[in-house]
């Protein structure tokens, strides 16, 4: 009897053994989906690092979409390098950068030397006085003339009895070129001071009643006025439907041959998306999605 009991006390042990086994075995295979699952999630985020280098025009733009890529991707770090359009074009040239940045189109020889461009935003060039200069309005024609040295004083325009002082970026910058290009003024401006930056353009125009210079519509803040031109203020609305003419565009910069890093190409990816043009728009540009 006692030898029957011991056999259906061993059976039923072995039976909540097996059961046992069963149940975990279950759940391994629940654990093992449900990673995957994970897996997949994480697979659509990048890790390593985005170099960008280039205008300086589009620091809030390139900014805003770097610190918008990283919130999204946490494992990628984001860099970028404001040295000036020319500078950026030429660093992914050499492959010092993943993506250079320009405001300005690429001129044939950069393209024939094997880079592509693609416009991620257009962005008006503001013709920027000093807030206590009494004028208001401008034509490029006026403009062009106050560049090459034509007219020099203020009180041609309706201003002060002052003389001009005109201020512009040095020979490189995208914002140069663009200014130079709308207005006509190509190796004929008279420059009294060539900055390297957007930011020191503002800045001395701010601190000196008397000049004039041009800076990214972008980065245009109160403590300079923004004139009219020919009637039109420069805002996105009126660049992106075209009457306020002087206005270039932004531009990513790669090399034509040489794929991008998994993190640059998501990058890429989402500053040219439809999903960034409210990042662009709030940073003060006009995205061209």
């Amino acid at each position: 009897m006692k030898k029957i009991v011991s056999i259906a006390i061993a059976a039923l042990l072995a039976l909540a053994l097996l059961a046992g086994c069963g149940s975990k075995e279950n759940t391994n295979t629940t654990t093992g989906n449900n990673a995957q699952t994970s897996g997949e999630a994480v697979s659509d985020k990048v890790s390593g690092t985005v170099s960008t280098d280039g205008s300086t025009s589009m620091e809030n733009v390139i900014g805003a979409l770097g610190e918008a890529f990283t919130a999204n991707n946490p494992d990628a770090k984001f860099t970028y390098n404001p040295t000036g359009s020319g500078t950026g074009i030429t660093a992914v040239s050499e492959g010092r950068c993943d993506i250079g940045l320009s405001s300005r189109a690429l001129k044939d020889e950069e393209k024939a030397s094997g880079l592509t461009e693609t416009v991620v935003a257009l962005d008006g060039i503001a013709i920027i006085v000093n807030p206590n200069n009494p004028v208001s309005d401008i034509t490029v024609e006026t403009v062009a003339k106050i560049y090459k040295g034509e007219i020099t004083n203020w009180k041609d325009l309706g201003g002060d009895d002052a003389e001009i002082a005109v201020i512009g970026r040095e020979a490189g910058s995208g914002t140069r070129d663009g200014f130079e290009s709308v207005t006509g003024t190509k190796d004929a401006c008279k420059y009294r001071q060539e900055l390297t930056s957007t930011g020191d353009v503002i800045t001395t125009v701010a601190n000196n009643p008397n000049a004039i210079g041009y800076a990214s519509l972008a980065a245009v803040k109160d403590t300079v006025k923004a004139l009219s031109v020919e009637g039109v203020a420069p805002s996105e609305e009126t660049v992106k439907d075209g009457s306020y003419v002087v206005q270039r565009p932004f531009v990513l910069v790669t090399k034509t041959d040489t794929p991008l890093s998994a993190a640059a190409q998501k990058f890429f990816d989402f500053a040219t998306s439809s999903e960034a043009s409210d990042i662009i728009s709030k940073a003060g540009a006009v995205p061209v999605k």
